[in-house]
C-alpha cells in the first residue's frame, strides 16, 4: 500500500525534492507552505513546474498556525518539517535606518531571544491556538521558527497518531552565525525525542546543499569540500571551530532520497549524520536499479 507523507516546507529547496523522491516511489504526498505550490525558479533551474509535480498536492498552510494545517496529517505516514531560518531579520531593521549596525549585531548575536508566547508542549490535543512571537517587535527567532514550530508539528503528528516524523536539522552551525541557529536546532531534537515518545523521530543532520540550478552555492561547496578534507587530514581537529564550514556538502536530490528511504526503513531512528544521509541515498539508488 503506497505511503502518505505530508512535507512542511516543501515547496523549498529541500522539501520540493524530498516531494519528488517521495513521487517516484509511488507514494501520496502533501506539500503545506504559505504560498502552495513553488516559484519553480527558485527552486530548479527551470520555471516550468517539472511533470511529477501534479502528483503533489500543494496546500496553503501556516507552520505556526496548527488549525490550519492539522486536518491534512489524518491518515499520514511520516510528517516531514523542512524550513527554518538562516538568518533571522534583525538586518531588515539596520538596511532601513531603524537600527543602527552595532545594535542589529548586538541583537542578531545575543545569547537568547524569544520563542513563542506559550510553550508549545503546553497545548492539548485538539486545542486551538498559534504560535505568537513573544519578542516585543514580533521578530521571528531561530527559537520560533528552527525550535518551537518542529516541536508542535511533531506535537500535532503525535496527536494524529502519525507513526514517523522527520525533522531537517543541521551538521553544526558556522564561525558567522549565531550559535543560537544550532542550539534551537538541538533543542528541537532533544525536546522531540524525550516528550514525544510514540514518534519514530529522525533527525536529518546534513551540511551545507549546493546545485547548479543555484550557482551562488557551487564555490561554496568547493571551498567546503576543500575545508572536509584539510579537517579529515587533521582529525576532526577544526570542527570545534569551523562547524558546517568543514562538513562534507551536499547536493539536496542525495538528501531527499535519503530522507525518503530513512522514513522507508523501520529501523532508522535518532541522528542520521552525513555518513548515513549517503549511506541511506546510496541504498534508495541501488533499490531504483533493481
Amino acid at each position: 500500500m503506497a505511503k502518505k507523507i505530508v512535507v512542511c516546507g516543501g515547496n523549498g529547496f529541500l522539501g520540493s525534492r524530498i516531494c519528488k523522491a517521495a513521487i517516484h516511489r509511488g507514494w501520496h504526498v502533501t506539500s503545506l507552505s504559505r504560498s502552495g505550490p513553488p516559484t519553480w525558479s527558485s527552486v530548479s533551474s527551470s520555471p516550468t513546474p517539472p511533470s511529477w509535480s501534479g502528483s503533489v498536492s500543494w496546500e496553503k498552510a501556516d507552520v505556526l498556525k496548527p488549525d490550519s494545517y492539522k486536518s491534512f496529517l489524518e491518515g499520514a505516514d511520516a510528517v516531514v518539517h523542512s524550513m527554518g531560518i538562516l538568518l533571522e531579520a534583525d538586518y531588515k531593521g539596520v538596511l532601513t535606518g531603524k537600527e543602527s549596525l552595532w545594535g542589529g549585531l548586538r541583537r542578531a548575536f545575543s545569547e537568547r531571544k524569544g520563542g513563542s508566547v506559550r510553550n508549545p508542549l503546553e497545548r492539548g490535543m485538539g486545542e486551538e491556538g498559534e504560535l505568537r512571537a513573544s519578542e516585543g517587535d514580533g521578530q521571528v527567532t531561530y527559537e520560533l521558527m528552527n525550535r518551537d514550530s518542529a516541536i508542535t508539528l511533531a506535537q500535532e503528528a503525535s496527536f494524529h497518531n502519525v507513526p514517523s516524523f522527520v525533522f531537517i536539522s543541521a551538521a553544526a552551525g558556522a564561525p558567522i552565525l549565531p550559535k543560537r541557529y544550532i542550539t534551537t536546532k538541538r533543542d528541537a531534537e532533544s525536546t522531540i525525542a524525550s516528550s514525544l515518545p510514540k514518534l519514530r523521530s529522525i533527525f536529518i543532520r546534513p551540511g551545507f546543499l549546493y546545485d547548479s540550478s543555484r550557482t551562488f552555492t557551487l564555490p561554496i561547496a568547493a571551498a567546503g569540500t576543500v575545508g572536509n578534507l584539510a579537517n579529515s587530514i587533521l582529525g576532526g581537529r577544526l570542527s570545534w571551530f569551523a562547524g558546517a564550514a568543514v562538513e562534507k556538502p551536499l547536493k539536496p536530490d542525495l538528501v531527499a532520497e535519503a530522507v525518503v528511504e530513512a522514513i522507508d526503513d523501520s529501523g532508522v531512528k535518532g541522528v542520521v549524520a552525513t555518513e548515513e544521509i549517503e549511506a541511506l541515498a546510496a541504498k534508495a539508488w541501488r533499490r531504483e536499479m533493481l
